[in-house]
């Protein structure tokens, strides 16, 4: 059996991170992209070889040699089109935030779970080899039991690391559900639920405080994590251009590991010495997480990132903005 694949938005992100991956993957082939702008659209499927490609999402899905979908859109759109997916029977693979709100979010999972359909969210992060050491390293005790974990986000308001887009819809909060907080704190939550477990307690603030657009630009929140692990998080989007930071940092009794989330190194500090490990990443980095995403829908491996475990990110994120 083979994954065929139809993509929504077919956007940079499609272009730079994971759309031709989708054909580099075994049982896996991209049989149509979507965009509404039809130019675009056409364009995107001669230049990576697309068979097909349609400015409609309804006739991408009812395509009956499509049997997965990718949801690349702004999150306004996801539930959307996750929720025609999953009525015609089809395996989604949605990208973060899951959508802009957490009610949303159990929508999309509700609608799977019923109908019998696979529901996979975008967190690559997981699958990325640095992200797999650092994960090891905290498995086998390097630095011992760990004691707190610190994340630090700081960016000018347009920062270079986001994805170029026509608009900049990210900090659109009718789009986006919120601002660039919005954007990159999923993932960056996620890899905390997914090194550590399900959070037992989180409070945070957010603020505008540059007031350059409608959403939040700065965020903090606490956690208590399983065995007692200390989260402290901050995410500032107004600081001076080149004073920008993206450290995760996690203490244990016996040394620390600390990484840049944009980067492809982890330092690890333990008995007065400093060891550097360096990770080669794929050119299109969401082709490790496809891969498991392939092995998922064929049955033969568990699903890479449960719909569930992006709610709890959601939930997170809806406390951190809302909570004070």
């Amino acid at each position: 059996m083979t994954i065929s694949w139809g993509i929504i938005g077919c956007g940079d992100v499609n272009e730079t991170k994971s759309g031709p991956a989708f054909g580099n993957v075994s049982n896996s082939k991209l049989i149509g992209v979507m965009r509404r702008n039809s130019a675009k659209a056409k364009d995107f499927s001669e230049r990576h070889n697309v068979p097909c490609w349609y400015d409609n999402a309804d006739d991408l899905i009812a395509n009956p040699d499509i049997n997965a979908i990718y949801i690349a859109t702004p999150p306004k759109y996801h539930e959307e089109y996750a929720l025609q997916a999953i009525a015609a029977g089809k395996n989604v693979y949605v990208e973060k935030p899951m959508s802009t709100t957490l009610a949303a979010c159990e929508r999309m999972a509700a609608a799977a779970a019923t109908k019998g359909v696979k529901l996979v969210v975008a967190h690559y992060r997981r699958q990325l080899p640095m992200y797999l050491g650092v994960k090891k390293m905290l498995e086998e005790g390097v630095i011992g039991a760990v004691r707190y974990v610190r994340l630090t986000i700081l960016q000018p308001i347009k920062p270079t690391l986001i994805a170029n887009s026509e608009t900049y819809w990210r900090v659109d909060p009718s789009l986006a559900g919120g601002g660039l907080f919005y954007d990159l704190a999923p993932h960056q939550l996620d890899l905390v639920y997914h090194f550590f477990g399900k959070p037992q307690q989180y409070y945070g603030f957010a603020r505008n405080q540059a007031c350059e657009y409608a959403a939040e630009d700065i965020v903090t929140g606490v956690m208590l994590l399983e065995n007692n692990v200390f989260f402290n998080g901050i995410w500032c989007f107004s600081v001076a251009e080149g004073l920008q930071n993206d450290l995760f940092e996690i203490e244990g009794a016996k040394g620390r590991i600390s990484f840049h989330l944009y980067g492809h190194e982890a330092t690890v500090y333990k008995d007065g010495k400093e060891q550097i490990l360096t990770y080669q990443h794929p050119k299109f980095v969401q082709q490790p997480m496809i891969e498991q995403v392939v092995q998922y829908f064929l049955g033969k491996a568990d699903n890479p990132c449960p719909a569930q475990d992006a709610i709890e990110s959601m939930k997170i994120m809806e406390s951190f903005v809302y909570g004070g």
